[in-house]
């Protein structure tokens, strides 16, 4: 994967996480359409940390290379 699809997904998700938030309703969080929302926002974010993990190990990579 090159960095542009990394980027590319990383956006996607927090435009998916934002949408999420959106749909929240703050007075009954865990219930209803509200909890499911939840989950995805949740998701979202566990995606952009796994995205920035991959892309950081990505990096190592390619230094360890270069030595």
């Amino acid at each position: 994967m090159n960095k542009t699809f990394v980027i590319v997904l990383v956006i996607l998700a927090l435009a998916l996480a934002i949408y999420n938030i959106t749909l929240l309703d703050f007075n009954n969080l865990f219930e209803g359409e509200s909890l499911i929302a939840c989950i995805g926002v949740l998701a979202s974010f566990c995606a952009i940390v796994i995205l920035l993990i991959f892309n950081t190990s990505r990096k190592i990579s390619e230094k360890l290379k270069d030595n």
